[in-house]
């Protein structure tokens, strides 16, 4: 790369960091310097090969390998979820599950002179790119893993700091025992059909939330891999379900968009069209029968479903009855109202009852969920009370704070 080249690179790059650092301050949140810097001194575009300096400093995932099926199954991924990923927790001996090289390049700069940076992925392809990025962008010090990370990557080390890079359903046992007493874990969880990147502390032999953010990654693979199931509800719109108790029959909603359109207005406001990830996670936790619903732009644009997003629209099925957060309604310049719809029998009462939900989340003060993560093992009476799901190797709890 010529000096002219590198020139146009940095310049390219300190654009994409000076808009990333201005969109969190438009959250009211703060770009931490160590986060800040290795984003402004690692060159993107060495873990990009083959596109153009422009495209690697866009603001969006780049994907570098897909399944014959055309699935993707490895990226780099968008700058500005990695910039709040990275915000979410910082150390010094770091492990990275789900490789690609450019993570793991900023998280070295992050670790510091004295730190360690380890990253793993399951899919030697993904592997020996990145060794080969990270060798040629002068980063040869971290080590790079080819193997299951469903398991300790090797017995003794153990990391301050444990950041997860695919989507996980689940929590291995093997992820806590390698974490410092203090250490944190930031980990893309996949939880009643929605994503949140959590950053979990340990504290003893369970894990607690200090922060969430919504997120998107391709799943994982190998023992940890786990399916969701899709209930059809009509041209090009499916409930999706992952977690083992939701065992919502798709048989009595056949036709359920054919009867009346109930609607239900919530009177709660959101400055701008900016919607809550916390509201989704709150109607999870309240709501019975809750699921998420995706819909087809072919679906929306033809007016079958007007949902407030269409890869995952909070939901719920009552019987033969289905409501749904719908697309948010102007009632000012800069202000938008929540409202429900619901189809079925009971659409009218089942609108009002998501409504009523979407207000007691408002008048609860707008909280953000905690997170508890605890050992399969672990008994009921042990739990603090909330909304708790059973994994395969842990059992999740939700709580919220009182109003």
């Amino acid at each position: 790369m010529n000096a002219e080249t590198t020139t146009h690179a940095q310049k390219l790059r300190n654009e994409l960091v000076d808009k990333l650092v201005q969109g969190r301050e438009r959250r009211g949140l703060t770009l931490p310097a160590d986060v800040e810097r290795a984003l402004r001194t690692v060159p993107r575009e060495l873990f990009i090969p083959g596109v153009s300096l422009e495209e690697a400093y866009a603001n969006t995932a780049v994907v570098t390998k897909r399944r014959e099926d055309g699935v993707n199954i490895s990226s780099v991924s968008a700058p500005h979820l990695i910039a709040d990923m990275l915000g979410q927790a910082t150390g010094h001996h770091i492990l990275e599950i789900g490789s690609g090289g450019y993570n793991a390049a900023l998280l070295r700069e992050i670790a510091g002179p004295s730190g360690s940076v380890t990253t793993v992925d399951i899919d030697a392809d993904v592997t020996d790119r990145a060794r080969a990025c990270l060798d040629a962008a002068g980063y040869a010090d971290v080590e790079v893993v080819c193997a299951d990370a469903e398991f300790e990557i090797e017995p003794g080390p153990r990391y301050d700091l444990i950041i997860v890079t695919v989507g996980a359903w689940d929590v291995p046992p093997a992820w806590i025992s390698q974490l410092t007493d203090d250490g944190t874990l930031v980990v893309p969880l996949r939880t009643l059909g929605m994503t949140r990147s959590w950053a979990l502390k340990r504290t003893g032999d369970h894990l607690i939330s200090h922060s969430n953010l919504s997120c998107g990654f391709v799943p994982m693979q190998g023992a940890g891999a786990s399916k969701g199931r899709e209930v059809p509800l009509g041209d090009g719109v499916n409930l999706w379900l992952t977690e083992t108790h939701q065992d919502i029959d798709g048989a009595p909603l056949q036709g359920v968009f054919a009867a009346e359109r109930h609607e239900a207005s919530s009177g709660v406001t959101v400055p701008s069209g900016r919607q809550s990830s916390d509201l989704d996670l709150w109607l999870a936790s309240h709501v019975p029968g809750f699921a998420v619903m995706i819909a087809q732009t072919s679906a929306i644009d033809g007016g079958l479903v007007d949902p407030s997003w269409q890869y995952g629209t909070p939901a719920s099925v009552h019987g033969a009855t289905l409501a749904y957060r719908g697309r948010l309604r102007q009632v000012a310049d800069a202000e938008f109202e929540y409202v429900a719809y619901a189809h079925g029998p009971d659409g009218a009462r089942a609108a009002d009852e998501l409504a009523g939900q979407i207000r007691a989340w408002d008048r609860a003060g707008r909280p953000a969920p905690t997170l508890h993560v605890f050992p399969i093992d672990t008994p009921d009476t042990d739990l603090p009370e909330g909304l708790a799901l059973t994994k395969r190797h842990c059992r999740v709890v939700f709580t919220w704070p009182a109003a």
